[in-house]
């Protein structure tokens, strides 16, 4: 590895500077072969997508589902298998994340999986495993998510679980705690949970957990001076309602769930785009008679594996597929690359996006009645579920094509403008979106359960209405909700990503974007956190546990994606000083020969606190964005 000679230039910090000659030759040899190895990825139909790594989670329920519905195979059981090994550490546990400490639930589902698998409980690796979910607490400090699975096999008492009523799909919009105050991602999954939990089936396994247990009792729940204790009293009123429910309204809540569930099944045969919703839908559908040979479940199985990688380390599954986010973002940063705009790739990009254009209403009508139908989904079949920041970001990649949009733009800007919440931030799915109460029911610890304004998506959305003209005064209420919004330490807050260098990478260009001049006070002192954070040898990184412990913010393995995310923030407040040089010249001295970087470490994020994810495009296309921005135009294009 090389290093480069970097200048500290004087003035003020906002004063644009022209790069050290021999440092923005490098910065454009590094986006030379950039751009070739993202053109190369391509896929002719015009779409690129990276590969969304996740914890095993997903391959040990994928295989218990398979279980359950009678089609697990031999070949795919030790597929999944050597896949579920290949991630245990050297402790014996599994993470959520790259480097992360262990996790009590993940290392429980990998377990189980592996029993199932056939892995005997003495062998060394197992009993490893089993001694860390011991001195973890047991199966009995698992989340309620796990011990619902090991319900599933007479591994736990459903009586030991909290109660999860049908009847919740009656409740209307109106009334708190109905299915449409979750957030997409979790009302997806609790609908058909709740007919799960009705059968409550057992289908018993040919083993035990007794080597996982400590014989802890559960924790105390019941301070009625919290709503989480008086919703575990709640859950005691509403057991002994479940030993005997109202037949007729039993029967309607079943009914209305089912169909609720077939009518959000998407077109790849899944429901939301992502995992969870869509086993616990073929579970629930199982379980209330729709047979293997209906063309819901086979739909629904097929698409599952459309969802599964194979290589040399086993099968795994994607927990959701990115190509409509990764194209757009693909775009922009081949276009920030100097990519001229009549390029076949970007049109051929362009055309594609077009068409993936959401047309119909899907439940985010529920809070916007009137709205008419437009944006932008994250996956290639996901029409009810359009979110703001694919909209803000394929509005933003078709803008720098030249290609017709045949009016996708004009509707996506409206439809964005209608999903502004009342306090003047945007959620990603829904508007308004934000009845916290909903996190403290019994059953809900699977992570974050509402879909409230974030800073990083209401950047994107300010940023796209900056760039278009439109909606100046929702793009104001905009700017005031992000500057409300600034951490005391001047950063910004990562919903979507790793975490306040991604937030903050964010917010800074679209508030510049939007007007805000780079010696305001905001975007001084955020820019002052960045340098501040920028690490010994010039990179960015911070580690997901600074969602839970502010000691991280801003610590962490520098990273690619992390320090373009950073420099993007820095080249858009104007600067090429000192910090920008030396992040330049760490992405040029780490990337790969092939054009890309390196990245092991998960920078997405899911659910703070709970679900990370590794894009696997992250480590291209948002060092490609920085380094062409460094060599152009300090505050044009947008990010995620």
């Amino acid at each position: 590895m090389t290093t480069e000679a970097v200048v500290t230039v004087d003035g003020p910090p906002g004063t644009p500077v022209a790069l050290p000659e021999g440092l923005r030759d490098r910065v454009a040899k590094a986006a030379q072969r950039a751009s070739q190895a993202l053109l190369a990825r391509q896929d002719p139909a015009g779409w690129w997508k990276g590969e969304l790594e996740t914890n095993v989670t997903m391959d040990a329920e994928d295989l218990l589902l398979r279980e359950f519905l009678g089609v697990r195979t031999p070949a795919l059981t030790e597929a999944s298998a050597r896949w579920i090994r290949s991630n245990q550490r050297e402790d014996g546990s599994w993470a959520t994340f790259y480097g992360g400490p262990a996790d009590l639930s993940t290392t429980v589902e990998a377990y189980v999986a592996l029993r199932l698998a056939g892995d005997a409980p003495d062998a060394p690796h197992m009993r490893a495993a089993a001694q860390v979910v011991r001195d973890l607490g047991g199966l009995e400090r698992s989340r309620v998510f796990t011990r619902f699975w090991l319900a599933l096999f007479g591994l736990w008492p459903w009586e030991d679980l909290p109660i999860m009523p049908p009847e919740l799909i009656l409740l209307p919009s109106w009334c708190p705690l109905n299915v449409y105050d979750f957030g997409s991602w979790a009302r997806a999954t609790i609908v058909p949970l709740t007919v799960v939990a009705h059968h409550k089936p057992v289908r018993p396994l040919a083993l035990d957990l007794a080597e996982l247990r400590v014989g802890a009792r559960p924790r105390d729940r019941r301070d009625l001076r919290t709503w989480a204790g008086r919703f575990w009293l709640l859950d005691d009123l509403l057991r002994r309602y479940e030993r005997r429910p109202i037949g007729w309204l039993r029967r309607l809540a079943l009914t209305r769930a089912v169909e609720w569930i077939v009518r959000r099944q998407e077109a790849d045969g899944g429901w939301g785009g992502i995992q969870p919703p869509w086993v616990y839908a073929l579970m629930a559908l199982a379980l209330e008679g729709y047979p293997l040979s209906h063309p819901v479940m086979v739909k629904g199985l097929a698409g599952l594996d459309g969802f599964t990688i194979h290589d040399e380390r086993g099968r795994r599954l994607e927990a959701c597929q990115s190509p409509v986010w990764d194209t757009c973002l693909a775009v922009q940063a081949l276009a920030d690359a100097g990519v001229p705009a009549d390029h076949e790739a970007l049109r051929r990009a362009a055309r594609w996006l077009v068409e993936q254009e959401v047309t119909v209403p899907g439940d985010w009508v529920v809070r916007r009645p009137g709205l008419a139908p437009g944006g932008w989904a994250f996956e290639f079949a996901n029409v009810n579920y359009p979110d703001v920041d694919d909209t803000a970001e394929v509005i933003l990649a078709l803008r720098r094509v030249a290609e017709d949009d045949r009016g996708s733009v004009d509707r996506g800007l409206r439809w964005l403008l209608g999903m502004q919440s009342a306090d003047g931030g945007w959620g990603a799915f829904d508007a308004d979106n934000t009845r916290a109460l909903c996190r403290e029911l019994p059953f809900c610890d699977f992570g974050e359960l509402i879909d409230p304004p974030s800073a990083d998506v209401t950047a994107h959305a300010v940023e796209v209405l900056a760039a278009t003209g439109h909606g100046e005064a929702a793009r104001r209420r905009g700017v005031a909700w992000l500057l409300a919004a600034q951490e005391e330490d001047g950063s910004w807050f990562g919903r979507w990503g790793a975490n306040h260098v991604y937030g903050t990478g964010a917010v800074v260009p679209a508030l510049v974007a939007a007007g805000v001049p780079p010696e305001h006070p905001a975007i001084v002192r955020a820019c002052d956190w960045l340098v501040r954070h920028q690490q010994e040898q010039g990179g960015w990184g911070e580690d997901l546990r600074s969602y839970d412990d502010p000691a991280w913010r801003g610590r962490g393995a520098p990273t690619a994606s992390q320090t373009a995310w950073a420099l993007l923030a820095l080249l858009a407040a104007g600067r090429r000083d000192e910090p920008v040089q030396r992040g330049l010249a760490w992405l040029c001295d780490t990337q790969l020969p092939e054009g890309s970087w390196d990245e092991p470490w998960f920078t997405g994020t899911g659910f703070p606190g709970d679900f990370y994810i590794n894009y696997h495009l992250y480590r291209l296309v948002f060092p490609l964005m920085a380094l062409g921005r460094a060599l152009g135009d300090p505050g044009g294009g947008g990010m995620k």
